[in-house]
C-alpha cells in the first residue's frame, strides 16, 4: 500500500450514465407510489417539478466548481475552501453517514425482492451475496467501479425509458377506446373518502399533501450529486462536467415527471397496490393495441430492474462514501491510514470503514424499532439536503474571490448561469423542503437526529483539530 492519486479511469460515456442513472433507485420505483398517494397525482407532479428545479441549481453549481476543482472530496473539499474547514468536515461527514444508512438499507431490500423467486432462501444470504458484488466493484479499480455502475444504470434507465413509452401507447389507445375524459379521471378526486382523509379535488389531501412529499422527493432525487464525486476521477473533468449536467436536466424532465404521468393514468390513488408496487400494477394494466390489458411477466421483470437498480444505488454508495473518508484523511483532518491506495488507485481502508458501519446499519436495521428506523431514513434527506446547501454557498463564495483577484468569468471551464438566482433556488428550496419535513410529525424525530449529528461533526473537527497534521 501507498500513498499517491486516485486514478482518472471514469471515461466520458461512464459519467454520463452515473448522472443519467444516478438517482433512479427505489425513490422513483417504490417511493413514486407513496407520493401520488399522498399528494395526489397532480400534487406529486409539482413536488417532483419543484424538486426538480432545486437539484438542478444544485448541480450548476456543482457543475462550476467540479470543472475547476475536481476531486473526490467534492463537496467537503469545497465547502473547507470557500465556507471554512470546520463546516467541510461537517459536511464530509455528513454525506458519508448518508450513503451508509442507505446501502445498509439496500442490501436489505435485495434480500426481501429475491424472496419473491426464492421464498425458502434466508435473506442474510442475499444480502452477504450483495456484499461480496459491491465489494469486488469497489476494491480493485475504479475503472471496475465505472463500467459495473454503467451496466446496472444502463438496464434501469432502459426500462424507465420501455415503461414510458408503452405508458404513451397505451394512454393513445385508451383515449381511442373511451376518450380524452378517462386519461384524466385519476387526476381528480370525484368522490370524497372520508375514511382515507382525502377531499374532492385536484389535491385531495390539501396543499399540506404536497408540501409533505417534498423531502420524498427530495430523496428520490438523492444520488444526482454524486456525479461532482465521480469527477475527481473522471479522465476529462472539464469537458465532461457540462456534457454530465445537461444528462441531469434530460432526466429529470423525461423519467421523473414521464413516470408519474403514466402511473396517475392507470392506477388511482386510492388503489392499495399504488403504494407498494406502482410500476408493477401499471404494467398490469395497461391497454395495448393487439396485445389486450396488461403486460405479461410485468411483476417479475420490475422485480429484477428494481433489485439492478437497488444494486447500483449500494455500489455508487460505498464509492461515494469510501471517497469521503479519503477526502477527509487528504485533507489530514482523518488518520492517513485512510488515504493510503492500493496499487490501482484505489482508497480500500476507507472502502472498509464505510462497508463496516453500512454492517452496523444492517443490525440497526434488523433490530431497531420501527420508528426508529424510519428516521434513521429522513436522515438520508435531512444529510443531502444540507450537503445541497453547502454546493451553493461554496459556489456562490467561489465566483465572488474568482472575480475579486481579477480573473475573468470567460475563463472558467464551465461557467454556471443565472447568478445568484441559481444560489437563492437551491438553498432557499433545499430550506423548504426542511419545513416541510419538519411539519410532519413523524420526520421530526429524523430532523432532531440530523441537528444533533452536525453538531457532533463539528465538536469532532474541534476535538480533533491539529491531531494528524492538519
Amino acid at each position: 500500500m501507498e500513498n499517491g492519486h486516485l486514478e482518472r479511469g471514469i471515461k466520458l460515456r461512464q459519467l454520463l450514465m452515473i448522472a443519467l442513472g444516478g438517482t433512479i433507485g427505489t425513490g422513483l420505483f417504490v417511493g413514486t407510489g407513496g407520493n401520488i398517494a399522498n399528494a395526489g397525482p397532480l400534487g406529486t407532479l409539482i413536488a417532483y417539478m419543484v424538486g426538480g428545479v432545486i437539484v438542478y441549481a444544485i448541480i450548476l453549481s456543482l457543475g462550476e466548481l467540479a470543472s475547476v476543482y475536481p476531486t473526490t472530496g467534492s463537496f467537503g473539499d469545497y465547502a473547507s475552501r470557500f465556507i471554512g474547514p470546520a463546516t467541510g468536515y461537517m459536511v464530509f461527514w455528513m454525506y458519508w453517514v448518508g450513503w451508509v444508512i442507505t446501502v445498509a438499507v439496500e442490501y436489505i431490500a435485495v434480500g426481501l425482492l429475491m424472496q419473491r423467486w426464492f421464498p425458502h432462501v434466508p435473506v442474510y444470504y442475499f444480502v452477504m451475496g450483495c456484499i461480496v458484488l459491491i465489494f469486488l466493484l469497489n476494491a480493485f479499480s475504479v475503472k471496475i467501479f465505472a463500467e459495473g455502475e454503467f451496466f446496472l444504470a444502463s438496464i434501469k434507465v432502459f426500462a424507465v425509458f420501455i415503461f414510458i413509452i408503452l405508458g404513451v401507447v397505451g394512454i393513445v389507445y385508451q383515449i381511442h377506446l373511451h376518450g380524452f375524459s378517462s386519461v384524466w379521471a385519476n387526476f381528480y378526486m370525484v368522490h370524497a373518502n372520508p375514511k382515507l382523509g382525502l377531499e374532492t379535488g385536484f389535491f385531495p389531501k390539501g396543499a399540506m399533501g404536497v408540501f409533505g412529499v417534498i423531502l420524498a422527493v427530495i430523496f428520490a432525487y438523492t444520488g444526482t450529486e454524486i456525479v461532482g464525486v465521480a469527477a475527481g476521477e473522471a479522465t476529462n473533468p472539464s469537458v465532461a462536467m457540462p456534457k454530465a449536467i445537461k444528462a441531469t436536466l434530460w432526466r429529470i424532465v423525461f423519467f421523473f415527471l414521464g413516470s408519474v404521468i403514466v402511473i396517475s393514468v392507470f392506477l388511482p390513488m386510492t388503489d392499495s397496490s399504488i403504494a407498494q408496487s406502482p410500476f408493477v400494477a401499471t404494467l398490469e394494466r395497461i391497454p395495448l393495441p393487439f396485445v389486450g390489458t396488461g403486460i405479461p411477466y410485468a411483476a417479475d421483470v420490475m422485480n429484477f430492474v428494481i433489485i439492478t437498480a437497488i444494486l447500483s444505488t449500494a455500489n455508487s454508495g460505498v464509492y461515494a462514501s469510501s471517497r469521503m473518508v479519503y477526502g477527509l484523511a487528504q485533507k489530514k483532518m482523518f488518520p492517513p491510514i485512510f488515504a493510503k491506495l492500493n496499487k490501482r488507485g484505489t482508497p480500500v481502508y476507507a472502502m472498509y470503514l464505510s462497508m463496516g458501519f453500512t454492517l452496523l446499519g444492517m443490525l440497526t436495521q434488523a433490530y431497531a424499532p420501527e420508528k426508529i428506523i424510519e428516521s434513521l431514513i429522513n436522515i438520508i434527506s435531512f444529510s443531502v439536503i444540507i450537503v445541497w446547501i453547502s454546493v451553493s454557498v461554496a459556489q456562490y463564495n467561489f465566483r465572488k474571490q474568482f472575480v475579486a483577484s481579477g480573473k475573468s468569468l470567460d475563463d472558467l471551464p464551465y461557467r454556471a448561469p443565472f447568478l445568484p438566482l441559481i444560489q437563492l433556488v437551491g438553498i432557499s428550496g433545499s430550506l423548504v423542503g426542511i419545513v416541510g419535513a419538519y411539519m410532519d410529525p413523524e420526520q421530526r424525530i429524523g430532523a432532531y437526529l440530523t441537528i444533533g449529528y452536525t453538531l457532533l461533526c463539528y465538536l469532532g473537527y474541534y476535538l480533533t483539530k491539529g491531531k494528524w497534521g492538519a
